[in-house]
């Protein structure tokens, strides 16, 4: 069974006729956030540009709010989140914007009440620093496509500089 939090939202004048962000599915993670823009808004291929909500949340102590791609139209049309995952924190009262770029070859065309993006709503955990010496794993320094080499490769055998066997 999902937690089920309240969450206080306040809804800004340019958006008062826009209906609140719900859930696609009993089972969905994220509530679809609408663009509360007063016209359309192209987005041409490569650029990026922010897009107003009309919402502002209180988030309880301890959580915050994810934004996130709508995967269709990151499929479909090549348009996503650039932050992705934007982060709204419990202390922040403002707007909540969304940064959509368009990654696809053709412009795309943003209109008033569209669903552009998801919220996600998770607790937070806060680390504390612990200074140590760490220890040694198989993987160790290892980042940045170095996972899944000796499979490829066959295990034991040498990389080339492009990451296949030599």
């Amino acid at each position: 069974m999902m937690e089920v939090i309240a969450l206080e939202v306040q809804r800004l004048v340019h958006a008062e006729d826009l209906p609140l962000p719900d859930y696609a599915s009993a089972e969905a993670a994220g509530l679809d956030l609408m663009a509360a823009i007063p016209d359309r808004t192209d987005l041409a291929p490569g650029a990026f540009t922010l897009i107003p909500t009309g919402l502002a949340i209180a988030l309880p102590s301890g959580y915050e709010a994810q934004i996130r791609p709508r995967s269709g139209l990151a499929a479909r049309h090549g348009v996503t989140v650039l932050n992705s995952p934007g982060t709204i924190d419990a202390d922040y009262r403002g707007e909540i914007k969304v940064i959509l770029i368009n990654l696809g070859s053709e412009a795309f065309v943003i209109t008033r009440g569209m669903r552009i993006a998801q919220m996600v709503i998770a607790p937070v955990v806060r680390a504390r620093w612990v200074e140590a010496a760490l220890s040694q794993t198989a993987r160790g320094a290892g980042g940045f496509g170095s996972t899944g080499t000796e499979r490829a490769a066959g295990k034991g055998a040498e990389l080339s500089s492009k990451g296949g066997p030599r």
